[in-house]
């Protein structure tokens, strides 16, 4: 889209990243209400806030079986800018989702999985490195704190529902957040290699299609 198209079709009153992902997540659910929160700290980011990730929506999802499904706002360009109508990439160029398996000590909405989509987004904003399809990341623990459980670091997938998206300030993955346990963790350090991730996703699928992280998988 060029600027000029970009000017004659939005204001600076619209979320122009922000309608583009509520546009993918209307193919997938429909007009369905998700949970939704800003930041955790109550402040955003652009004014002083300390995390990165302006909202964060939660859909109740019975695609293969009832888990929860977040996905971040923030990583990509949300807002209004017209100097960014010709990118490559909106910002970072993807938003972190995660997909999660009811679990017994989560009273309410699992508002730790969005804290944790936080902690990420302040090592991408302070380091200046993203994320991609098939890095992996150690939790160095649990991944849910104080929580026994096997899972203890991530990969990241394309989200299998929401893929890749167009938007006026460039592409934007939905990059899934998918569980591992302990020995899958010492699989990929003995091999560190996007072709060892890229597997351990494909064998992870043949069982769980939409990769939904299970706390109690063993």
């Amino acid at each position: 889209m060029d600027k000029t198209t970009y000017k004659n079709k939005f204001t600076e009153e619209d979320a122009v990243g922000w309608i583009a992902i509520d546009n993918a997540l209307e193919n997938i659910y429909g007009y369905t209400e998700p949970k939704h929160y800003g930041p955790l700290c109550g402040i955003y980011f652009s004014v002083g806030g300390t995390d990165p990730i302006d909202g964060a929506s939660i859909y109740d999802s019975n695609h293969q079986e009832a888990h929860k499904h977040l996905v971040s706002y923030g990583m990509s360009g949300l807002y209004y800018d017209e100097d960014k109508t010709e990118e490559e990439f909106s910002k970072w160029g993807f938003e972190f989702t995660f997909r999660l398996k009811p679990f017994k000590e989560d009273k309410g909405e699992p508002i730790w999985a969005i804290q944790v989509m936080n902690n990420l987004a302040r090592y991408v904003f302070s380091s200046g490195k993203w994320f991609e399809e098939n890095h992996f990341i150690p939790a160095n623990g649990p991944i849910r704190r104080n929580t026994e459980t096997k899972i203890v670091g991530f990969v990241f997938a394309v989200d299998p529902e929401l893929g890749k998206i167009e938007t006026p300030h460039g592409e934007v993955a939905f990059l899934q957040l998918v569980g591992i346990t302990e020995d899958e963790v010492e699989r990929l350090k003995a091999n560190p290699t996007t072709t060892a991730v890229e597997e351990l996703i494909k064998e992870l699928k043949e069982t769980n299609p939409l990769l939904i992280t299970d706390l109690e998988r063993k």
